[in-house]
């Protein structure tokens, strides 16, 4: 099969099955029939003949802090949904949550020669803004709203801030916080800052509202959450900054002898699939982990496919959904 015969049963020229191999503008109509051809015939391009068109492979970077995060999982799903259906392959690196690390793969994807990199879960130091705005191909943040950078992200705030107030509601006036270290701007800080929103609002101290910051673990939120049982025991209430953390602290709560949620409520982040089997089932902020993937691969390819320079920098906004499911 060749690239004239798939240009054929598309009813199309050769030049557009190039363009659109080739990340090239294309109409809608056009790319619709050629990508049907292509999935029909099973027709494959060369790839090093592309490179050497190009200078770029059809292949995208997407760094992420861990591979074993039912989030990371989510968001990764949606990037690879849409780069696949465009005829791009996926190059995963994965940080640790290490700074440095995550620029050796930001330098060595762009050595590669990838046509763009995605990255998720990052915090923004002075070394890492200067890479960002410095890299060599189309980038695009997730989870994190950061200046001058295209970026797609939750609204942590408004969503932490939702499920304190609901807590308030039930009555609770003595709430915790169990978060991460506050570099990451999104979870960490965003998240903290709208549950003592909340309490100012219903006229509570929000200033003072007692929190620590621990890892992303169930074994920190346990370890967390009886260093907070120790120092407030008469807490009523627990916003935690993941589902991960909350399923820590509710071992811990249970441990205490702490009825749930009888004694103490308990919320968390990220509608993780083990919320409906804890005891009783974790409620939730629900973030559109998937949407956020898929949103930012389309960002991606319309800045390589469409932007020109000196575009205006791409930003987009994900909603949420609190969902109740008994915990609180």
């Amino acid at each position: 099969m060749t690239l004239k015969e798939v240009a054929e049963l598309a009813g199309v020229s050769p030049s557009a099955v190039s363009r659109y191999l080739n990340g090239g503008p294309l109409s809608e109509d056009k790319s619709v029939r050629i990508r049907q051809a292509i999935e029909q015939t099973g027709y494959r391009p060369n790839a090093v003949a592309q490179t050497l068109r190009t200078g770029k492979l059809r292949q995208v970077g997407v760094i992420v802090p861990k591979i074993h995060s039912v989030s990371v999982s989510q968001v990764t799903a949606g990037i690879e949904s849409v780069l696949s259906a465009r005829g791009y392959l996926t190059m995963l690196g994965c940080s640790g949550g290490d700074d440095l690390q995550e620029l050796r793969y930001l330098e060595m994807m762009q050595s590669n020669h990838v046509a763009g990199i995605i990255l998720m879960g990052t915090t923004l130091t002075p070394a890492k803004a200067d890479a960002f705005r410095g890299c060599r191909v189309p980038l695009v943040i997730t989870g994190q709203n950061f200046p001058g950078l295209p970026c797609v992200y939750h609204d942590d705030f408004d969503a932490a801030k939702e499920l304190a107030a609901r807590l308030i509601q039930r009555g609770r006036r003595r709430l915790v916080y169990l978060g991460v270290d506050e570099r990451d701007a999104a979870v960490g800080l965003a998240r903290r800052k709208g549950v003592q929103a909340a309490l100012r609002e219903a006229g509570l101290d929000g200033q003072q509202l007692p929190r620590s910051a621990g890892d992303f673990t169930p074994d920190s939120g346990a370890a967390e959450m009886r260093r907070l049982l120790e120092q407030h025991p008469d807490l009523d209430g627990v916003i935690c900054a993941t589902d991960a953390i909350a399923h820590g602290a509710m071992l811990a709560l249970r441990a205490a002898g702490r009825r749930l949620p009888e004694d103490v409520s308990i919320a968390g982040f990220g509608n993780s699939w083990f919320n409906e089997f804890s005891q009783p089932r974790l409620t939730t902020a629900r973030l559109f982990q998937e949407e956020c993937g898929k949103d930012a691969a389309g960002v991606l390819l319309q800045m390589l496919e469409q932007d020109a320079p000196g575009s205006p920098v791409r930003k987009v906004a994900l909603g949420y959904s609190i969902v109740d499911r008994g915990s609180v």
